[in-house]
């Protein structure tokens, strides 16, 4: 059994690869061996992920040396071999990727698979992606899952097409190809003078550099960090954010909330390892682009007058909370941090599912103009010839609901009370705990005033914002008495919003033992030298 659950790792990044070239040997018709393939496989990677959760805490002593899971592919050892590297953090990442993707597909059954190629297969290349950066222990690799999960989003954004999609994802792959640039001019810096890219091993010799190598290293950093921002939504390079996930589908854009993310797991993670003065990692600048992000997304969020695009600027301000958290420079945030960041993604996965129920919701004259389920562009645009018969919004699969508004109503509060973080959800927990440990940082661990209150008032500003312009679109979608349908909702689609919804309403009864896993996490990234010993085994010595 331990020989077998050695490979634990690797199961989140093979199940997907293997599932999706499967898939890609059915015909776009057969769908009930690629449903299948996609819901075993996404059902894998989270029993694994949970796994990984379990054996990274106190309750398997002795399994894995410190709590941290590495697995050498091919045998080959760091830092010259390719690592997996499973600790807290990653397994808490891999473990909310695969509820999010868990629901993403089942949601995804209804309707949206129908109307483009590849559907599935293209989500479980996102999910492969995301799991690898999660997993991957040096900075190439995390280059290469990078640019597999974007690959794939680019493909995902485009699903149904539409002049406003295609539009979109030119933006889309235009920034992202100019973070992918500044990463890879990044890590050749750091390689040139550091000689390695296992992100333990410089973790290691950052403080042993010379001198000389100093500036290049920390221009190095600073470039990389430029490509980790991009993707984690931070102003002044967060304005395709809001278009881009507005305009894709609801399911697309549900699984998008958590890859941005990937940024921020990114910030945290090297942050962590590379505590140096120079490394360009410092809270200086992290802070004042955190509260330039978060005041974009407020404006934003009073702007909106589309639910799917409010939903879009509440992914941005809640980036921008968490990046003023690392901006903060203290560990007692960091706990806090990652409980916010696990309940603002499965609130917002959840809201932009409600958000594309809630479209069927106009008149019938405003849903023929607008419907996606219309012979997709993307037949012709894959040369996979006439696209099969697409069945009308009207016939989803699966059986209808009952009380198909005081579902969506209900959800709708759920909603709004999570992501503006307004009692009695998780999102208020979250949003206490992070002004509490702001306000203890500057009282004890030197932290500037200015910045906990600065933090503070943004959550409150942040919180009353999405009040206001939630409540406006809640008035407008369920009190008006005129271009309103009633839609005929399906379980197939519902349950997934439900369970995310379940899941938030757990993680709020749960606050203790989930904020004590969240602090125990923390305590590991800020204590890096456990995992630099779980990796290389002991630390290397200074080059001549």
């Amino acid at each position: 059994m331990n020989a077998w659950l050695e490979h634990l790792p690797s199961l989140p990044i093979i199940t997907p690869l293997l599932a999706s070239a499967l898939m890609l040997m059915f015909p776009e018709h057969r769908r009930v061996p690629r449903l299948t393939l996609a819901l075993v496989s996404t059902l894998i990677q989270l029993v694994a992920a949970v796994a990984m959760l379990v054996l990274t805490t106190d309750a398997a002593p002795g399994f894995w040396p410190e709590g941290i899971g590495v697995y050498a592919i091919g045998g080959w050892k760091a830092p010259f071999g390719i690592v997996l590297v499973a600790d807290r953090l990653s397994a808490l990442m891999l473990t909310l990727n695969a509820t999010i993707g868990l629901a993403v597909v089942v949601h995804s059954v209804a309707r949206w698979d129908r109307i483009g190629v590849h559907y599935h297969p293209l989500l479980q290349f996102l999910l492969m992606g995301l799991n690898g950066a999660f997993l991957t222990g040096d900075l190439f690799n995390l280059f290469v899952f990078f640019e597999i999960l974007l690959a794939a989003s680019y493909a995902l954004l485009l699903h149904g097409g539409g002049v406003q999609r295609m539009k979109m994802a030119l933006h889309f792959v235009i920034i992202n190809l100019v973070g992918a640039f500044a990463f890879l001019i990044g890590v050749a810096m750091l390689y040139s003078v550091l000689g390695t890219l296992n992100m333990a091993d410089i973790a290691a010799r950052w403080a042993m550099l010379p001198e000389v190598d100093r500036g290049i290293a920390g221009t190095g950093a600073a470039v990389l960090a430029i490509a980790f921002l991009i993707k984690a939504g931070s102003w002044p390079l967060n304005f395709w954010l809001p278009g881009t996930y507005s305009a894709a589908g609801p399911p697309v854009a549900a699984a998008f909330a958590i890859a941005t993310k990937v940024g921020i797991y990114a910030i945290l993670r090297l942050s962590s390892l590379v505590d140096a003065p120079g490394s360009s990692f410092g809270e200086g600048w992290l802070f004042a682009l955190a509260a330039a992000t978060m005041l974009f997304g407020i404006v934003g969020i009073l702007a909106a007058r589309q639910l799917s695009r409010l939903i879009a600027f509440t992914v941005v301000l809640s980036s921008g909370t968490l990046l003023a958290a690392a901006g903060m420079g203290s560990p007692v945030m960091t706990g806090p941090a990652l409980f916010y960041l696990v309940g603002s993604v499965m609130a917002s996965g959840a809201f932009f599912m409600l958000a594309g129920m809630t479209e069927r919701m106009r008149t019938a004259s405003i849903e023929a103009a607008e419907d996606p389920m219309v012979p997709p562009a993307s037949y012709n645009a894959f040369s996979v010839g006439e696209p099969p018969a697409l069945q009308p919004p009207d016939s989803e699969v699966g059986i209808a609901i009952p009380a198909a508004m005081a579902f969506l109503g209900l959800n709708f509060v759920c909603c709004a009370l999570l992501v503006t973080g307004l009692p009695p959800l998780s999102g208020f927990v979250a949003k206490v705990a992070l002004a509490a440990a702001a306000i203890e940082a500057s009282s004890a661990s030197g932290v500037s005033p200015w910045r906990a209150w600065t933090l503070v008032t943004a959550l409150l500003a942040g919180g009353f914002a999405g009040m206001i312009a939630l409540s406006r679109v809640g008035m407008r979608l369920f009190w008006s008495v005129t271009d309103r349908n009633t839609p005929r909702l399906r379980i197939v689609e519902a349950a997934p919003l439900a369970f995310l919804i379940l899941v938030c309403l757990a993680l709020t009864a749960g606050a203790g033992p989930a904020m004590r896993y969240f602090d125990d996490a923390a305590r590991d990234l800020n204590e890096p030298d456990a995992y630099i010993r779980a990796v290389l085994g002991a630390l290397p010595e200074a080059r001549p």
